[in-house]
């Protein structure tokens, strides 16, 4: 853990001067060339005792068309809490399973406070309803939830301590109603922007290992890229990654490689390769660097979240066993190239093992407005190799913030994507905002044979004291027959050469390995939305 004065005193120094960065939009300076993101730091104390769960009116449950969004942050009767916020949704689903869901997320007790904990919920009817026992650890300062699952249906949820930017993960054998702590506090090293994943094959040598990799220039101790061979247990001493990455995700692929994807808070995006992580015998290397064009560029301060990201590099592999086993996918929310404002969700494909990447694909499919805003593009890869890509869009509001959460799939490797089908009712990211000007910066998906299970934020609950919006989250089931059907258009992206590639003298090739399919379960039945009955008088506020 950070003990020197001297680095403290860094870290202190870098966030006065983030702090001159305003939420209007303005882009936050550059140190070493790069852009950084406010830093996570503890600033106020968390709701006074006895201040929260006062206040309640119905959950909100939001149907729109086909499709019905449940709000998973409520109390023990299942009702919405008034007062609070929640964002940075991260979902797990047990494979062996598809009822039991868990879901954490950034839990603020009070709106009026930046003090956040590790919130989550969990369901057993397949996300109809939802129950929240509360945080990982009450009145601990924490951030930027993660969840992950293995192939059994452990669920593990990596926190960081926003105080140390150590992280640590937690496993649950319930499906989400209790976590116990695997590492001890801040165990996991880590750093800010933190992401992990699980080898779930199970021929695979690293089967259940741990990976897991944050922004090295605002870490713990030191690195960037730690392993657990112990489901999360201990963690190796950290190393670097090639390039330094940030703001991404990583993923293994059915022989056990690793892939990283990440960015340089810029126009630079990378795939990075290590096939000897899974073995516990040697010290991870990186054998292949890959410079993958992603069309543009990832934006911080956007008009829809002036004091957040507008998406950060999402990377899965097909590990379906099929035609496109070991493809390899990345997809981010950019800035096009030429363009002032607004973002598109883009997407590439390898079909080499990270070799080569596809030119970029727009998967918005809206006629191009550089006003409107694709945020929170992300991605999730069924056991039968279906993509499944949601993200936020204001295409359909006249002052382009607005939002709605979009959806659409592909069921080839990416090469054509069906229309865009809008799966929730519009909200404004701009109002809830608990003292920090964001809705958070990322939201995530889950898919299986038949469809996709997202967590999200929005703002439908309205807080009559406030007279604003709170941020919640919820979840919404999508599925490509979910509403109408649509017929995929063609849009097939040629393979392109990588602008800058760095390969070993020869390729390993990868070798198909069946995964098994998830238990088929009842896609949620929609429920028409409660009605409204009188707000409670709200109690006291610190």
């Amino acid at each position: 853990m950070r003990s020197s004065t001297a680095l403290a005193n860094l870290f202190t120094l870098v966030a006065s001067i983030l702090s001159l960065s305003t939420a209007s939009g303005q882009t936050p300076p550059r140190i070493g060339g790069r852009m950084t993101e406010p830093l996570e730091k503890y600033e106020m104390p968390p709701a006074a005792l006895g201040t929260y769960r006062l206040d309640t009116s119905p959950r909100m449950i939001k149907p729109f068309g086909v499709f019905t969004s449940y709000q998973v942050n409520v109390d023990a009767n299942g009702n919405n809490i008034v007062g609070d916020a929640a964002n940075e949704p991260s979902i797990a689903v047990d494979p062996t399973d598809g009822n039991k869901i868990t879901i954490g997320w950034r839990q603020f007790d009070t709106y009026t406070s930046n003090f956040r904990q590790s919130g989550y919920g969990y369901s057993t009817d397949a996300g109809v309803t939802w129950h929240f026992p509360g945080t990982l650890q009450p009145g601990v300062f924490r951030s930027d939830p993660v969840l992950d699952f293995d192939d059994t249906g452990n669920f593990f949820y990596l926190s960081l301590l926003v105080d140390t930017f150590c992280g640590d993960i937690w496993r649950s054998t319930n499906g989400g109603q209790s976590w116990t702590e695997r590492s001890p506090n801040g165990g996991a090293h880590s750093g800010d922007k933190e992401w992990f994943t699980v080898d779930k094959t199970p021929t695979s040598m690293g089967h259940g290992f741990q990976y897991q990799f944050w922004t090295g220039f605002f870490a713990c101790d030191f690195g960037e890229f730690s392993r657990s061979t112990d489901g999360g247990a201990t963690w190796q001493s950290p190393i670097n990654i090639p390039n330094d990455p940030d703001w991404g995700s990583l993923d293994v692929a059915s022989n056990g490689y690793l892939f990283i994807g990440g960015n340089d808070e810029g126009s630079s995006f990378w795939c990075i390769r290590s096939t000897n992580a899974q073995n516990p015998g040697v010290t991870p290397t990186f054998d292949q660097v890959t410079t993958v064009n992603m069309g543009g560029s990832i934006v911080y301060g956007g008009a829809v979240n002036p004091g957040g990201l507008a998406g950060q590099t999402f990377l899965a592999v097909d590990r379906s066993g099929g035609s496109t086993n070991n493809n390899i996918y990345m997809v981010t929310s950019v800035q096009p190239f030429g363009a002032g404002n607004g973002t598109d969700v883009m997407f590439v494909r390898s079909t080499d093992g990270g070799v080569t990447f596809s030119a970029p694909h727009r998967i918005n499919d809206d006629p191009i407005n550089h006003n409107k805003w694709h945020y929170f593009g992300t991605i999730g890869v069924a056991p039968n190799g279906r993509i499944d890509s949601v993200w936020l869009d204001t295409r359909n509001a006249a002052n382009n913030t607005d939002s709605q959460l979009f959806y659409s799939y592909s069921t080839d490797g990416g090469v054509t994507w069906a229309p865009n089908v809008a799966v929730s009712s519009s909200f404004t990211p701009l109002e809830g905002w608990p003292q920090q000007n964001k809705i958070g910066d990322y939201i995530t998906v889950v898919s299986d044979n038949s469809g996709g299970d997202v967590a999200y934020s929005a703002t439908f609950n309205f807080n009559p004291t406030r007279g604003q919006h709170e941020q919640d989250v919820y979840f919404v089931r999508v599925s490509p027959s979910g509403g109408q059907t649509p017929t995929p258009t063609a849009t097939a992206t040629p393979t392109a050469t990588p602008t800058a590639t760095v390969t070993p003298s020869s390729t390993p090739t990868a070798s198909p390995t069946a995964t098994p399919t998830a238990t088929p379960r009842p896609t949620p039945t929609p429920r028409a939305q409660p009605t409204p009955r009188p707000h409670p008088t709200p109690g006291p506020r610190p």
